[in-house]
């Protein structure tokens, strides 16, 4: 594992500078060239969710608000809770300043990449509709474009691996639970007797992710859809309590976090540009705007409107990263456990012991097993469609049994290796994506005048 981890460390000094310049320099090219279109019409996304323009008669498997639910399950989950801590840990406070920016930007990437994903469909070897990166690459770019598809798809192979999941879920058990000492010490007299409970963990959690990922996407939409919303709630609720009785605290920590992201003389390694890197990287790992995920859910939605599709998703990083992200960030600040030497899931778990009663890491738990769970059943759903892409249907229904397999890895794996697996498929994985999003722009901006002319003639 520690070969596997220095390969992973390097290779990803590679790839993130083309991930940078695509993400936030392609991301503020769009945000210009559609002159602001998802933030002036933030609330027209939202009536679009609501339901208030379904088409009952549209293609498509899901409605809208599934579609966002589902994304919004892979995206709100241990990201925002443990992506956030470990942003904080490596970057120290300056870094949240970082994942609001990306975030913002995130919007108007995720506008234009769900509305190709609906204008660009293709059908799989089964006949089924199908969206996403490798779809309008193929079907927007043509043929000859093929090879940045199959790339994309590759990457997700890995990419899509629940894997950062699984080892924050058994992270979390092991330290709230503390199993060898409250439960029964599995290990015997063994060296690590914490590998036996993490390494059953891992078996529990791929047995019961098993029962639900094998039912296919109608079941993996309905499911994410009931949880999604409670375990918000749940989380959000929570974070205000802690914030109402810190009061005083919240505006000197949003204070910390925006000085902080002007420190030039910065310990984090890279300095400076580092701290901005880890910021967008937390931030594409929280919303995954650029990263092509979405856009695979998305496609499925109810409707021939693309434009009307690409606003709902434009929702997604708001939610997931300016609420979510920010509430969980002030509440790692305001606790102080940020300073301390820990990181992931062991420092949010911290900062809710301290601030609500002792029991806040019991109830943060609770919440991380839900959270948990959605995003395991959402990711294995993008990983058969990669394979689907590269092979066919039948076979791509195969990725769930390395996905379950590679749950119990994780389980037992360090957090650093996990972490960088993912940052590099990311990496690599944004760079088709974002090539063939600027390329197709001038499509979306198309369709988008005739979508609000369309709207301002019929009101």
């Amino acid at each position: 594992m520690e070969t596997i981890n220095s390969f992973l460390q390097s290779a990803n000094s590679y790839a993130n500078w083309p991930m940078f310049i695509l993400l936030i320099g392609g991301g503020l090219l769009l945000v210009f060239y559609s002159k602001f279109l998802p933030y002036r019409f933030f609330g027209h996304a939202i009536a679009i969710t609501a339901g208030k323009y379904d088409d009952k008669n549209a293609k498509g498997e899901v409605s809208s608000f599934q579609a966002l639910s589902a994304a919004v399950a892979a995206t709100v989950g241990l990201g925002n809770i443990s992506g956030v801590a470990i942003a904080i840990h490596d970057g120290g406070p300056g870094v949240v300043f970082w994942i609001w920016v990306t975030a913002l930007i995130g919007m108007c990437i995720k506008f234009y990449s769900c509305s190709l994903s609906i204008m660009f469909r293709g059908t799989d070897s089964d006949g089924k509709l199908q969206g996403g990166p490798m779809y309008y690459i193929t079907k927007g770019l043509g043929e000859k474009w093929r090879p940045l598809a199959v790339f994309f798809a590759i990457c997700g192979l890995f990419g899509f691996l629940g894997v950062f999941t699984a080892n924050q879920f058994t992270d979390t058990f092991m330290t709230v639970i503390d199993p060898e000492q409250n439960l029964v010490a599995l290990g015997g007299t063994a060296e690590d007797p914490t590998f036996y409970w993490k390494f059953s963990i891992g078996i529990v959690l791929a047995i019961v992710t098993s029962f639900v990922i094998f039912g296919g996407l109608a079941k993996i939409a309905k499911v994410a859809s009931a949880i999604v919303p409670f375990m918000v709630a749940v989380y959000l609720i929570a974070v205000v309590v802690v914030m109402v009785m810190n009061a005083s605290e919240i505006i000197p920590s949003l204070k910390l976090m925006i000085t902080e992201a002007w420190n030039f003389n910065t310990i984090v390694t890279g300095g400076f540009w580092g701290m901005i890197i880890i910021g967008v990287k937390r931030a594409m790992f929280s919303n995954e705007a650029g990263l092509g995920s979405a856009p695979m859910y998305h496609g499925q939605s109810k409707t021939d409107n693309p434009i009307k599709e690409g606003l709902v998703a434009s929702l997604g990083p708001f939610i997931d990263t300016i609420l979510v992200c920010t509430f969980t960030a002030i509440v790692i600040i305001l606790s102080g456990a940020y300073l301390e030497d820990s990181s992931g899931i062991v420092m949010t778990l911290s900062a809710f012991e301290k601030t609500l009663f002792g029991f806040g890491d019991d109830l943060l738990m609770i919440i991380v097993t839900a959270f948990a769970m959605s995003t395991l059943f959402t990711y294995s759903y993008y990983g058969v469609k990669s394979l689907s892409f590269l092979t066919n249907a039948k076979i791509g229904k195969l990725y769930n049994i390395y996905f379950v397999l590679m749950i119990v890895f994780a389980a037992i794996a360090s957090l650093e290796l996990v972490k960088n697996l993912i940052d590099l498929s990311y990496a690599l994985m944004v760079i088709p994506n974002m090539i063939a999003v600027l390329l197709l722009a001038p499509k979306v901006n198309r369709a988008a005048k005739e979508y609000f002319a369309k709207l301002k003639t019929n009101g």
